[in-house]
């Protein structure tokens, strides 16, 4: 017959429930996975297989009951961190697609928007284009496994604990999410600037002739520009993507690398 404490069954509870929540808060909000495209079935079964192979090696604090008023607050801030690191990831690709609302604003798209389930909100579709176009980059780079496992050592360089962790990476999140405007512009500022110099030239193409209807022509040219624009500058844009995409994957880096409060003060 084979018997077991409940300290003994408190740790494998412990041992499943706190990673698994870390690793579905992740994956709830890091792209790809946190697409609504992705079933949520999906998303589930694929963090528990991720917590089955990762449990046994993640350390647990002893003592310490997962039903418990202090079980729980350990549960919300593994999914704190678990949706923090995700969101990291995510205002890069929000960065991308305010480049495409950039451009498509330039181009006389802004119109032609239509619903994205990922955002429950209404999107242009040069910013879709671009949001794919990340997405293959981010995948062709290996990106979603280094995501995943930045998220694995994230267990040894923020272990579970009772002890509430530092705002400090917080705070560096807040600050890297203001990078969604810079980073975007970046993005879209050589199609912007060459849509402007092709505005600016129709207006001098009417002034020095009147009889010309600039309503009549300008949309057309405008939009034959921007698209043309964009398939020529598309594999320049690979180069600053892999940069921002790097630059995702620090900032997780480093909100997995958090301090909990106290940690290293003696009393």
């Amino acid at each position: 017959m084979i018997n077991f404490t409940s300290q003994q069954l408190y740790t494998w509870i412990a041992m499943f429930i706190w990673p698994t929540t870390r690793i579905l808060g992740l994956l709830a909000t890091a792209p790809p996975f946190g697409s609504a495209n992705v079933p949520m079935l999906v998303k589930v079964m694929l963090g528990i297989a991720i917590a089955l192979v990762i449990g046994p090696d993640v350390p647990i604090p002893a003592a310490l009951d997962p039903m418990s008023m202090a079980g729980l607050l350990v549960l919300a801030q593994q999914l704190i961190i678990g949706l923090s690191m995700g969101l990291a990831m995510r205002i890069v690709f929000a960065a991308v697609e305010a480049a495409g609302e950039f451009t498509s604003a330039t181009m006389g798209l802004s119109f032609a928007a239509f619903f994205d389930p990922q955002t429950q909100g209404r999107t242009s579709v040069i910013s879709q284009v671009f949001s794919l176009l990340a997405t293959m980059v981010f995948l062709s780079l290996n990106g979603h496994l280094i995501l995943l496992s930045v998220m694995a050592e994230s267990f040894h360089t923020l272990p579970i604990s009772a002890q509430p962790i530092t705002a400090e990476g917080f705070h560096s999140l807040a600050l890297w999410g203001t990078r969604i405007f810079s980073m975007g512009l970046q993005l879209s500022l050589p199609l912007v600037i060459a849509l402007l110099i092709t505005n600016f030239a129709l207006g001098i193409l009417t002034r020095a002739a009147p009889q010309l209807n600039l309503f009549g022509i300008g949309f057309s040219v405008t939009m034959l520009s921007g698209f043309i624009l964009i398939s020529l500058g598309l594999p320049y844009m690979l180069t600053p993507l892999q940069h921002f995409l790097s630059d995702g994957i620090e900032m997780v880096r480093l909100l997995s690398n958090m301090s909990p409060i106290g940690a290293g003060f003696k009393p």
